[in-house]
């Protein structure tokens, strides 16, 4: 389990095809502190680390997950934000996020609004949200990876507000128009709107 708040962005150093998988090299900060088969947040996705050497370590994405998310847009270069499994004594600092992305969404507009950035979504052309895909006004929202609180909530789009430490800490700083981002929305909200399906 995650919570979105993102502890850093790494590099992408390397990448190979297995048969229909692709198995990632990621550079960062945070490699000497990880341990093989440790799940790590990419983008949002949770991944099992699978090898750790000299400031990098490697994961694999099955074609079930290149299929549903941005990781198989991934090339060399590109920055990936992280995050490790809170611990059980940890605080929630951002919001449950289990680190399966329920579809992947397209950046519309980006505008910066004198020191901080608004960046509104829209669900991607051919996936539109599930039924119990939803997000309101004031609610959270899981965008590669990054806790995030909605407004301008729509039937198949949403707003969300950036600020400057989040803007240079994470992947945000490089998205622009046309950039595709997985989205997991919240789990309490998706539960709900599921059992409250057969009600109407």
């Amino acid at each position: 389990m995650f919570t979105g708040i993102v502890e850093s962005a790494g590099v992408v150093s390397g990448i190979e095809a297995e048969g229909t998988n692709l198995t990632f090299r990621i550079e960062s900060a945070l490699a000497p502190e990880l341990k093989i088969d440790q799940s790590v947040s990419h983008n949002g996705v949770c991944l099992t680390v699978t090898s750790i050497a000299d400031g990098s370590y490697t994961v694999t994405a099955i074609d079930e997950t290149l299929k549903k998310t941005n990781l198989g847009k991934l090339a060399m270069g590109s920055w990936v934000n992280l995050e490790r499994c809170m611990p059980a004594n940890g605080r929630f600092d951002g919001h449950i996020v289990q680190g399966h992305v329920d579809q992947t969404g397209i950046c519309t507009t980006v505008q910066d609004v004198d020191g901080s950035w608004l960046f509104d979504f829209q669900y991607e052309l051919g996936h539109e949200p599930a039924n119990q895909n939803v997000t309101v006004e004031k609610g959270s929202i899981c965008i590669n990876g990054v806790s995030l609180t909605v407004f301008n909530s729509e039937a198949d789009r949403f707003r969300v507000a950036i600020i400057p430490y989040t803007y240079e800490h994470t992947n945000f700083r490089n998205l622009k128009a046309g950039d595709i981002v997985n989205l997991e929305f919240d789990i309490v909200g998706k539960y709900l709107k599921k059992m409250f399906a057969g009600y109407r």
